[in-house]
Order: structure tokens, then sequence, then C-alpha cells
């Protein structure tokens, strides 16, 4: 009677472990494997100037749980720093800012390791321990910097295709800019569900069809229980054959004819169904216009198509032999693989998974024949199939930021790329003024770049810098109000103005760190006094 008793026991039920408890709300927006990239990445925080903001951007790092961090911070605490930085008070003063900084933010979350430099153990240049330390996964770097720092920070992140994130702000304006390590492709960018559904409705497989002509083989006799819980999905293929028919075999593609169509569908519901009106027609009804449509390559895709990457293929990443196959995929079935993903829609219960099974399985078999295609175009090399299915699933939606077209590192002084966005904003500015349209902020961009190596400047000295890249600057009503601010707030950082970009650059950290969602390309531009933002491609 025991073993009886103890076989019928049902298992033990494990609650969330406090790991998951702690990082609940962000493990919903990137997942396990989100926060693993979290907490394996190692940054770097040059920190210069006032230093508020590229703390106020690692606190937020610190607090989702970043693996390992670093501040290297030549100044020790002053007067100024206790007017600005929250975290500093009068019994730092004296003190190693980089020292003080990295305690109190350690204090935040016990999980992460944190290192500042230089100290007494560790009394190095910023060469030196770049050259000594272990490869940091992004580098952020706060204005002003000298011409010599940047260049090795730039050297560096060439050498190791490492990200960096340059971050400048004084009094109301602020910007910061990612330079990215060549094209940066983003697999898992989160689209919205309703615009992931791909039904495949024009191109069934044999298995959807045969499910399809089983349930409206005889569908007039179908009782009215029967005929108002027929899927959509079932609905809309039994009429496109009807169509199909009648049109010499030619689906409805035009919207007159789409039109045509969803009244056919929609003369077919039964009226006289005494639960008062057939919800599964009128939900096929519905999908016609967005679930109706031939199969197409998205520009995203495309532009990775496109890419040709300059390593060879030995040494190309796994991203790269994936969209290989992909690419092999779609010129052979002139699809993209299934995502496998079937909507909510009225049907009985084992029927709709009857449905969703369908789709699943053709979605496991155009992955398995990806990643047969990978494994043939790299022979030897492993690929992940996990990762070869999410590469699959998302393939629509795959984002590459071609940092090579004008946001590399590389060309992060090029000066012949700005000319160009700023003659096009300036001019743009012309017509917004007509239509009320808000005014770019190219012109804070240009003020506070003229601050990049020195804490302060006067207006005029500022206007003379920005002249160099605009001929007339002085005369620029606009661009004569940023140099005024600019100049006025003399280097000196309002701490709610770098809390709140802080905010946003620890936003997109997370974006690079995880490969997930769509960091900006590559400069985003705030306005405190306006209270808005721009991003630009420079």
């Amino acid at each position: 009677m025991t073993e009886i008793v103890m076989s019928q026991t049902p298992p033990i039920l494990h609650g969330p472990s406090e790991k998951e408890k702690k990082y609940d709300r962000q493990l919903r927006l990137w997942a396990a494997s989100g926060q693993a990239a979290l907490e394996s990445a190692n940054l770097l925080l040059v920190n210069s100037g006032p230093g508020v903001v590229g703390i106020e951007t690692l606190k937020n790092l610190v607090l989702p749980g970043i693996g390992r961090f670093a501040i290297y911070d030549e100044a020790t605490v002053g007067d100024a720093d206790l007017g600005v930085n929250f975290f500093l008070d009068a019994d730092f003063l004296g003190k190693s800012r980089s020292k003080c900084l990295t305690e109190l933010l350690l204090e935040l979350n016990p999980e992460v390791h944190g290192a500042w430099y230089p100290s007494q153990e560790n009394a190095t240049s910023l060469d030196d321990m770049l050259a000594t330390s272990p490869v940091f996964t992004a580098i952020m770097y706060t204005f002003p910097i000298s011409p010599q720092r940047l260049s090795i920070l730039e050297a560096y992140g060439q050498q190791h295709k490492t990200p960096l994130v340059a971050i400048h702000s004084a009094g109301f304006y602020s910007y910061f800019r990612i330079h990215l390590p060549g094209a940066f492709p983003i697999v898992d960018t989160h689209p919205d569900e309703t615009a992931t559904t791909d039904l495949r409705l024009l191109s069934p497989w044999p298995e959807l069809v045969d499910f399809a002509k089983s349930m409206t083989q005889d569908i007039d006799s179908l009782d009215n229980f029967e005929h108002g819980h027929l899927p959509y999905v079932v609905i809309l293929l039994y009429y496109l054959e009807k169509w199909r028919e009648t049109h010499g075999g030619a689906n409805p593609i035009t919207y007159k004819e789409k039109t045509e169509f969803r009244s056919t569908v929609a003369a077919a519901a039964r009226t006289n169904n005494p639960e008062g009106g057939e919800e599964n027609f009128d939900e096929a009804v519905a999908a016609v216009l967005k679930t109706i449509v031939p199969p197409s390559l998205p520009s995203g895709l495309k532009e990775v198509f496109e890419y040709e990457p300059s390593e060879p293929i030995e040494e190309r990443s796994s991203f790269w032999i994936v969209a290989d196959a992909i690419k092999a995929f779609y010129a052979k079935h002139n699809c993209l693989p299934l995502r496998g993903n079937v909507p909510d829609m009225k049907a009985q219960s084992k029927v709709y998974i009857q449905l969703q099974n369908i789709y699943k399985a053709k979605a496991r078999l155009d992955a398995a024949e990806v990643l047969e295609t990978a494994q043939a175009i790299a022979p030897g090399r492993h690929f992940d199939p996990a990762e070869v299915e999410l590469f699959c699933k998302n393939a629509p939606f795959v984002k590459l930021i071609n940092a090579t077209k004008g946001g590399n590192i590389a060309s992060a002084s090029s000066v012949d790329r700005l000319q160009d966005v700023t003659a096009q904003e300036l001019a743009n500015d012309e017509s917004a003024e007509l239509t009320l349209m808000p005014l770019s902020l190219l012109p804070i961009y240009l003020a506070l770049r003229a601050t990049s190596h020195v804490a302060s400047a006067s207006a005029d000295e500022i206007l003379a810098e920005v002249a160099k890249i605009i001929p007339g600057a002085n005369e620029n009503e606009r661009i004569v109000q940023a140099a005024q601010e600019v100049a006025r707030a003399e280097g000196g950082e309002l701490h709610n103005v770098a809390a709140l970009t802080g905010g946003m650059v620890a936003q997109e950290m997370i974006k690079i760190i995880t490969k997930q969602y769509i960091p900006i390309d590559n400069t985003c531009i705030f306005d405190g006094i306006g209270s808005r933002c721009q991003v630009l491609r420079l």
C-alpha cells in the first residue's frame, strides 16, 4: 500500500530561484540567454571631465547584473564633484574618484565585480591597462578626452572589434554615439507579435493541404457547431481553392480581387447559426488582406544576403554561415523557413492543437534543412540547432546595422560625412519651419563636438570650430544659441540631464551586449531645454 501511495505522490514543484526573483522583470525582456550574456560581459568606462554621465550609465548596468566592469579615472574627488554626483560626499574629498565610485557601485549589486585604475596596486597608464586586462566586451568614454587617449581607444576597438560608446553631457545638452566594429547583425529583434504571422496560405505544403481538405470535403453538410468552429486557416484555404478554379489557377493578389474574395468568404457564413453568428468566418474575412500575400524578401534580410563579409568562410561567425544557408533555402523554395507560430482563432481545442502541430512540424523541417545546408557550407563546424532555429524563426526581422557605411570606428572623425548630414539637416529645417515640424538637433551636436578635447570654451571659440564644418556658422541663429549654451555650461554637468542620458546609454549597451532588440545607429542627441531627442547617422 505504501508503494502505491508513493507512486501517486505528485513531484515536488520548485518555485523560482532567488536569482530569478531578483531579475524577474528583466528576464521577461531579454530572457535567460540575454541575462547570461549580460553576466559574462566585461565593460570599461574611461571617465573624464565631471564624470557624472559615465557613472550614471554604469549604475544602470550594475543594477541588472553586468558581470564585470572597470573604471579608468585619474581625477581625485573635489568640491565640484559634490554638487553634481550624488554618489559622492565630503568624506571622499581628495581620494581617488575611480576607487570611491567603484566601491559605491559595487554596493548596489554584490554579484557584480569591479576594478579601478589607476590605483596604488595598478598605477598604470590607460595604454598599459588595456594591454594587460582581459579583452573588454565594450568600452564607454566621456568627454572631454585628449586626442591621444581617444586614439588609443579607437585603435583598441579596431584591433579587438570592440564597440565604443562616446558620451558627452554639458549643461542642458548631451549626446552619445555608438561606434560598432563593422557590420553588427541582430537576430532576436523582438518584433511585434502581430507582425510575425506567416500562415503560408498561397503556398501550403501537403500536410496542411490534406488537413484542410479533411475538414472541408463536405463543408455544406457540417452541423452548425462544426461549421462555426472551422479554423479560419482552413476556411481561407478552402475558398482559395474555389477561387483558383474560377480564375484560371490565379490567386487574389490585387486589392480589388482581395475585396471580392473577402465578400465571397463573408457570404459563406451561416446566418441561422444558433450561436448568433460565426466568429470564425469573421476572423477569416479580417485576415484576408494580411495573410493572403505572396512571399517576399524583407529589406533587412535582403541587406544581410547582399553583404559580403571580408573574412574567409572558415573565419566567419556562425551568423554569416547560417545566413548563407537561409539564402540558399530562399533561392530553392522562393520563401523563407516557416516561423511556425499560429495566432489564436476560434476552433475546437483538439483541432487547434492539430493545426499548431502541423505548423511546428513544418518549421522544424525547414530549420533542419537550413542546418544541413550550413554544415555543407562549412564542413567540420559545429552549429547549435537552437541558434539555427532562432535564426529561422526571426529571419524576416533580422537587422544588420552596417556600421561600415558611415558609423564605424575608422570613420568616427569623418568630416565629409558630417558635412553632408549637416547640409541635409539645415536644408530640412528651412521647410520644417513652414510646416511647424521639429527642427534638427544637429546644432547641439556641433556645439558639443567643438569641446570634445577641452573642458570649456567661449561661444566664439566654439563657433570657430563649428565653422570648420559649416562656413558661416556664426550667422545661423540656432547654432549660435547652442554654442552659447555650451559655453555657459563651462563643461559642467547637470545631474538630471546626466542621469537621463545615462539611462538611455545603458539601454543601448544592453541591446549591444545581449544582441537583442535594435540599438540606435549611431548618434542620439538630447535637448534638455526642449526635452526631446533625435537619432542621426553621422
